[in-house]
């Protein structure tokens, strides 16, 4: 199937971190995956979580290089997200699990083996977070633990607009998770 020449220079601005292909991917598709995850149990904010990891994912692999996009993006990106957020549902499914299955109770060596493992990448995540400095480390606790929409970052950081705030969102992101992964591949190696 040929890519339209568009979706390839949409890519190729995503990988060099061109604003303007980002805010065009964005404008193009997060309202089918909103679609998706508010018709599926999900919110808003939920919504928006689930698109940010999608596009990590679509960053992450076309930086690599080695990436081909065999189907339109909007379908990728919606596989993805489907993907991420059944993964998410899954996630939230064996967090609240029903007391009423024997299953449940007697299987703790599991929980307890998945509960250590979850306590060692918070830790990574932690210090991942120390590593990554100002002003990202403040503004993404300002997002993600504050809560704060992108207008109430923007005025708090000294942003231009929701715009240039949601993109320094998005590079320390980036950073937060190149610096979480390098220390995890060291722990793990």
């Amino acid at each position: 199937m040929k890519i339209e020449a568009n979706e390839q220079d949409l890519l190729r601005g995503l990988a060099n971190n061109d604003r303007l292909a980002i805010e065009t991917i964005y404008k193009d598709h997060y309202k089918m995956i909103q679609t998706m995850v508010l018709s599926n149990s999900g919110s808003s904010d939920e919504a928006k979580d689930i698109f940010q990891e999608s596009m990590i994912v679509l960053y992450e692999k076309v930086r690599s290089g080695k990436f081909e996009l065999n189907c339109q993006l909007k379908t990728y990106l919606y596989s993805v997200c489907r993907r991420l957020w059944l993964k998410r549902l899954n996630q939230i499914q064996r967090s609240a699990p029903a007391v009423d299955s024997m299953e449940n109770v007697i299987a703790v060596e599991d929980d307890v083996e998945l509960h250590q493992r979850l306590n060692a990448d918070y830790h990574l995540m932690e210090l991942a977070m120390n590593g990554l400095g100002e002003p990202c480390k403040s503004l993404l606790q300002a997002y993600y633990l504050e809560k704060k929409n992108m207008v109430e970052i923007a005025e708090s950081f000294g942003y231009t607009n929701a715009d240039n705030a949601k993109n320094q969102k998005y590079k320390c992101l980036m950073r937060l998770k190149k610096i979480f992964f390098d220390q995890y591949n060291k722990n793990k190696g």
